[in-house]
């Protein structure tokens, strides 16, 4: 698992946000090929820093597509991307559906869905898309709010949902799994070798309702095994245990899996994939599905290795160290 200082959350979307940058553009952009006229679905839309590069591309005749879980996100991501008369006041509910054409004489329509990547795998008809983006992390939107509890960087209630809507909170999943359940998740989900250690703390520090409770216990529970880590090792002990709870919550991998197993059934012959990862969990899944899709005859790898920011682009942009590019095309 890739090695961060501090809390390793990577961010995504673009410009969207003060101090938001997005990870990866150009190279996202240059996999992506992007056809004027063509139909994209960015399948994580975030603050819409990809999506509105996609869009300059596409013109008036194409059609950009973007799906998010975050209902706060796709509000963010209208203001960038929808910035007409028509846009509805970001203070209001964002819809199930937002379809509209920017006041700009060339620019797409463009539809946002408050809905999952994992939903294309319910999708019927015939083959849609020139190309789809996912772009996997955390968006600032997310991380810098304590109260949505994904940071420990600041102190925030026990939520970590991306989707604050429905399903189950980050504090419930703490306070009623039992121990063995618990370490079993802090270990899958967070490749955390102490997991076990950890769970135990958590399930004898019950009730926890915070995000600084929580790093206070894991750092408790840890804090003999520090002097025997290796140097590189040292990231903040609560690390990985809140990267395990969020994908747990969110269901990411699950997701992940469903995505990748409809992409080439949805994308046009020649459309192209290109997903932008942040920890190995995630990138091994692509990785596997990419060259899996490549020996069926579906694709053609256009990425051998993963693609990786440059030391200028991690110097602007600390979180960009983690990411991973993928990309392939469909035959």
């Amino acid at each position: 698992m890739e090695k961060d200082s501090g809390q390793n959350t990577p961010e995504r979307g673009g410009r969207g946000a003060i101090g938001h940058v997005p990870v990866l553009l150009k190279e996202a952009i240059d996999f992506l090929a992007v056809r004027r006229g063509g139909t994209y679905l960015d399948a994580t839309v975030g603050l819409g820093g990809h999506s509105f590069e996609i869009a300059k591309r596409l013109g008036a005749p194409g059609h950009l597509i973007g799906f998010d879980k975050d209902p706060a996100a796709l509000r963010a991501a209208q203001q960038r991307l929808v910035a007409s008369s028509e846009q509805r006041a970001a203070s209001e509910p964002v819809c199930s559906e937002l379809e509209t054409r920017d006041s700009k004489p060339d620019w797409p329509t463009v539809t946002l869905l408050h809905r999952s990547f994992a939903e294309l795998a319910n999708d019927e008809g015939r083959t849609t898309y020139d190309g789809i983006l996912a772009d996997l992390g955390v968006s600032s939107l997310q991380l810098d709010d304590p109260a949505r509890g994904f940071s420990f960087q600041a102190e925030g209630g026990l939520d970590m949902r991306m989707n604050q809507l429905s399903g189950r909170t980050a504090e419930q999943v703490v306070n009623h799994l039992d121990e063995r359940e618990l370490a079993d998740v802090i270990y899958e989900f967070g490749e955390e070798r102490r997991s076990r250690r950890i769970a135990r703390a958590i399930v004898r520090s019950r009730p926890i309702q915070t995000t600084k409770q929580l790093a206070d216990v894991i750092s408790a529970a840890t804090r003999s095994m520090k002097l025997g880590q290796h140097k590189k090792d040292r990231i903040h002990p609560a690390t990985r245990t809140f990267q395990a709870l969020r994908i747990f919550v969110n269901r990411e991998l699950d997701d992940l899996k469903a995505l990748l197993e409809a992409a080439p059934r949805v994308l046009k012959p020649g459309g192209r994939l290109v997903v932008i990862s942040f920890h190995s969990l995630e990138d091994r899944i692509v990785k596997d599905a990419m060259r899996d899709g490549a020996k069926q005859g579906l694709y053609q790898l256009l990425t051998k290795k993963p693609v990786t920011a440059t030391e200028e682009e991690i110097d602007r942009n600390p979180r960009s160290r983690s990411a991973k590019l993928r990309a392939a095309e469909r035959l």
